[in-house]
């Protein structure tokens, strides 16, 4: 059975913009726009390596009311065998006080690389991680969370 797929002026051209921004999205470097102690604080675990984009997951609301207990759930693919796994996830947030808020380690052993677990923000910002593979690779992946009421003392 065959179906006729039509779409709109409207839809093809909200579709063209949507590609036009995934594409801006993903050419921007893994770094780009972090403040400058979210930067300092991954040049201090990964010193100058090379981050990618893509393979990490981050679950978050995107509005937070209040940000003292936000919960997050970070997912990576990866097969999770002995030659290719998921070796930590860094949870870092881009503008809280101190941005380093967690660190998850996993093994071949454990069968998914997932975690969850509940932060708190100061005020609206991205929630970033980054993920270690065993071969040594780093792929970053971020969500920004709106929060109307802080966490951190703000």
């Amino acid at each position: 059975m065959h179906t006729k797929l039509s779409l709109s002026r409207r839809e093809a051209l909200f579709g063209t913009a949507g590609a036009a921004v995934a594409v801006t999205v993903a050419s921007k470097p893994a770094s780009a726009s972090l403040q400058p102690a979210t930067q300092a604080a991954i040049k201090r675990v990964f010193g100058d390596r090379a981050i990618a984009e893509g393979r990490v997951t981050l679950r978050l609301p995107p509005i937070a009311e209040n940000g003292n207990t936000i919960p997050l759930t970070v997912v990576v693919e990866s097969p999770m065998t002995a030659s290719d796994h998921v070796k930590a996830v860094h949870i870092f947030a881009d503008r809280n006080p101190t941005p380093d808020v967690a660190t998850f380690h996993f093994t071949p052993a454990m069968g998914r690389a997932e975690a969850s677990t509940r932060i708190r923000l100061g005020q609206t910002q991205d929630v970033v991680a980054v993920a270690e593979m065993s071969n040594g690779s780093l792929f970053i992946g971020r969500q920004e969370v709106k929060v109307t009421i802080g966490g951190c003392g703000g």
